[in-house]
């Protein structure tokens, strides 16, 4: 068992509500090769996509599986944000569903929850959503170069982290991705918003073994500085959750959250098929 300040953490709750879906009034914009389209599958309510779902394939633009939650209040929607970490507990506060529990999958620029197919069918936009944040500040006290940072302690715990033995941690992940596949979200801190892997160039994807992500994969971007911003940095390891689906857009693929970061190393990814958090958290029977 790894050692921890989980008995430190402050369990706090926050809410949003169901985001709606918005467009503007002129919708088309530019994909990688200059043709127009209608950008369609954030926010509100996605009833066909979930994680353990491919990342890939959809007739959409970074898709937002299962219920994305805002609040109108921008401090309070950005403390949201900061608070809630992925694996963190959900609960439907009114409406036909209210009471029903679902889990933190992912945060783009709403928080991205996971509920059963039954809750989702009784669900409205709209309906307010109580997160119970935990994790901020979590340290693994052996590992002092690895941060955690949006992780939740149940994810933690049954991730199947494991010491290496020589002063490594050996995290299981289903790919690793060099870093100069990664794109936009490069400027946003990694306790605020995903990084976007760039898939204008498929052949490349197929040619590293990244074009079949999942939703839900997690997955480690090497030779990444993650620790107060994001850059390249030889020997530095970002254990990274793909949490929206691919973008059609020049820059911008399926979002990778991170999780686990460091700068030198102390991070040893280990290839796991089945490292994905739909099973890792039960989410999906």
């Amino acid at each position: 068992m790894l050692k921890t300040n989980v008995e430190d953490l402050v369990v706090m709750a926050v809410t949003g509500h169901i985001s709606a879906p918005t467009l503007t009034r002129s919708p088309y914009r530019p994909n990688t090769e200059g043709t127009g389209t209608v950008l369609i599958g954030m926010s509100g309510i996605v009833y066909n996509a979930r994680v353990g779902d491919p990342a890939y394939g959809w007739s959409g633009d970074h898709v937002e599986p299962g219920v994305s939650i805002a609040h109108p209040d921008y401090d309070i929607d950005h403390a949201m944000h900061y608070l809630t970490c992925i694996g963190n507990e959900a609960v439907v506060v009114d409406g036909l569903a209210s009471g029903a529990q679902g889990i933190v999958t992912g945060e783009h620029a709403r928080l991205l929850v996971d509920f059963s197919s039954d809750t989702l069918d009784l669900l409205a936009v709209g309906d307010t959503i109580l997160l119970k944040t935990h994790g901020r500040g979590m340290k693994l006290l052996d590992f002092p170069g690895v941060l955690i940072k949006k992780a939740a302690p149940n994810l933690i715990q049954k991730w199947g982290l494991q010491p290496s033995g020589d002063g490594r941690i050996q995290v299981p992940v289903v790919a690793k991705i060099p870093a100069h596949i990664m794109g936009s979200g490069a400027e946003l801190t990694p306790e605020f918003v995903d990084q976007d892997l760039m898939t204008g160039d498929r052949a490349a994807l197929a040619e590293l073994g990244i074009d079949q992500l999942r939703l839900g994969d997690l997955v480690a971007v090497m030779d990444t500085d993650h620790r107060y911003g994001r850059g390249f940095k030889p020997g530095g390891v970002t254990i990274g959750l793909i949490m929206h689906g691919d973008s059609v857009m020049t820059g911008h693929g399926p979002g990778c959250q991170d999780l686990l970061v460091c700068a030198n190393g102390e991070i040893e990814p280990v290839i796991d098929p089945g490292a994905n958090i739909a099973n890792i958290l039960d989410i999906r029977s």
